[in-house]
């Protein structure tokens, strides 16, 4: 889970592995596997880096898990 910020400025945090694309138009679109497109603050790059913190942080669960 990341989390994001609208265009409002309202917060929500977003299951990453829902991700299909992110686009900047200069906007940046996010869109999801249910066909829905979200318009985000955050940069895809900035977006590319929480997913992959996210990714590292359950790779590390797994391990103690283990």
């Amino acid at each position: 889970m990341i989390k994001l910020t609208k265009l409002d400025g309202s917060k929500f945090t977003l299951n990453a592995e829902l991700i299909v694309t992110i686009e900047e138009t200069p906007d940046t679109v996010v869109s999801l596997t249910t066909g829905q497109k979200i318009l985000v603050k955050e940069s895809e790059s900035e977006i590319v880096e929480k997913i992959i913190d996210y990714k590292r942080k359950l790779t590390y669960i797994n391990r103690e898990l283990a």
